[in-house]
């Protein structure tokens, strides 16, 4: 009888990315604001990145929960975007992507999109292939999987009393 070997492991560090951009006239709509399309295009990137660097597998993108715009981005702006691997299945990935505006000049950053994405890991077939198992060996990268764990909980019950 053939023993199974172990699941690999890797750590939410492992999966954290943060990209950055200058807001540019060809992101931005006629009120010099980040058009949407162009958020979600970075937002997919670096949850992407995060999924690819936790799997060490290509990724795709299989779902995104409703995205909360919550503040504009002003041309000009450094658009941070953040993204890290939280929960993990066999072959998918649970990616919370965050998205921060910042103005140097004035010592000023605020948040302004959120959102959770699952990809699924792909082997060289591109079939769905096993992503290694999520580890926190941290007191804050278990705090920081809670918080996501307990956003998303919360934004699926909002949505779920609306319908």
């Amino acid at each position: 009888m053939q023993q199974q070997s172990a699941r690999r492991t890797a750590t939410l560090a492992d999966s954290h990315t943060e990209t950055t951009e200058i807001l540019m006239p060809d992101d931005t709509n006629n009120l010099g604001r980040a058009l949407g399309g162009s958020v979600l295009h970075w937002m997919d990137i670096c949850g992407a990145i995060a999924a690819r660097r936790f799997s060490r597998r290509q990724v795709v993108t299989a779902s995104m929960d409703h995205v909360d715009f919550l503040a504009p981005i002003d041309l000009g702006d450094v658009v941070v975007t953040e993204a890290y691997v939280f929960e993990t299945g066999e072959s998918s990935m649970e990616v919370k992507v965050d998205v921060y505006a910042e103005r140097p000049s004035a010592d000023a950053r605020r948040e302004t999109a959120t959102s959770f994405f699952t990809f699924v890991a792909l082997d060289d077939d591109e079939e769905a292939a096993s992503v290694p198992e999520l580890r926190c060996p941290t007191d804050e990268q278990e705090a920081k999987r809670e918080r996501a764990l307990q956003e998303r909980a919360k934004r699926r019950a909002e949505l779920a009393e609306r319908e």
